[in-house]
């Protein structure tokens, strides 16, 4: 098994982010987005990473760029390594399989959220208001319910601590009303369209995150697509409203965590190697459910 990577190092290189789990590099006017195995839980970094995690997420995100481009175009460059700049090219071992070079865009500033199920913040939200980000909805709705139709949700981005919900009107403020209804249109389109190849492996795609951004005045679907990460992908088998449903993601992880004496504060406690190893079995039963194939 490859080793894992909670960290890059690529001396020679301007790095420009650090996020919770990718590092992102500027290279010959392009950005490299490193995809490491490290993973967050409320908020804070494990101390461990989970094995092959970062591959997941750039494979994923690859299938799916490739599976969505008759809908909308994307910031992929290239995610073979030979076909890196050369002086990338003594870092192969880092970057092989988790990373990408892709355009620099100006990313807009809200997080494009579809949401087809009550879930999350979005259960949160329509306990207290009865709707999800102004949009008012039926009354009697479960945890985990479908929706009648999916929905457009944005958010903030945070740079740090959790995105906050707004409303459509509050993003057409941020980015201005034609932006926002392209957005939003967008983000729906793409969702139903990955919502229905989920459900064709078995698997629900409750909600989902996208991120989009201009190049050459072009609007480009950017940043990780449709990974455990920025979506809430349910086994459909088990599929069961009134409460929360099992995941594929870092459940095993936040379930573990619930159990400790642990504020949430950094630093974050050490992971038995059971969770570690049965959260790495769910992203990579995750990518093969999807793409039909394994890692």
């Amino acid at each position: 098994m490859p080793a894992v990577i909670t960290a890059t190092d690529l001396p020679g290189v301007e790095r420009v982010a650090t996020g919770k789990v990718r590092d992102v590099y500027s290279v010959d006017g392009h950005l490299l987005i490193v995809a490491t195995d490290r993973i967050s839980a409320f908020d804070c970094i494990l101390p461990q990473g989970i094995p092959g995690k970062g591959r997941v997420l750039t494979q994923m995100s690859l299938f799916w760029f490739d599976f969505l481009s008759s809908l909308v175009p994307n910031h992929m460059i290239t995610a073979n390594v030979d076909d890196f700049p050369p002086l990338l090219l003594p870092f192969k071992d880092q970057l092989e399989g988790r990373s990408m070079l892709v355009k620099r865009c100006r990313m807009e500033p809200v997080e494009c959220v579809a949401r087809g199920y009550v879930s999350g913040s979005g259960w949160k939200d329509y306990k207290r208001t009865e709707a999800i980000c102004g949009i008012p909805l039926p009354s009697g709705l479960r945890e985990s319910d479908r929706l009648p139709e999916p929905i457009f949700t944005p958010a903030t981005k945070a740079e740090t601590g959790h995105d906050e919900n707004i409303s459509f009107e509050a993003a057409a403020q941020a980015v201005g009303e034609t932006t926002a209804a392209l957005l939003r249109d967008l983000t729906l389109r793409i969702y139903g369209a990955a919502a229905l190849h989920a459900e064709m492996q078995g698997i629900i795609l409750a909600d989902t995150k996208f991120e989009f951004g201009w190049h050459q005045g072009q609007l480009l679907l950017g940043d990780e697509v449709l990974t455990p990460d920025s979506s809430r992908y349910w086994p459909r088998d088990s599929y069961a409203p009134g409460g929360p449903q099992k995941s594929f993601d870092k459940q095993f992880v936040r379930d573990y965590l619930e159990t400790l004496d642990w504020n949430k504060q950094p630093p974050a406690p050490p992971l038995p190697e059971d969770v570690i190893a049965r959260t790495a079995e769910k992203y990579h039963e995750a990518y093969a459910r999807i793409t039909g194939k394994a890692l």
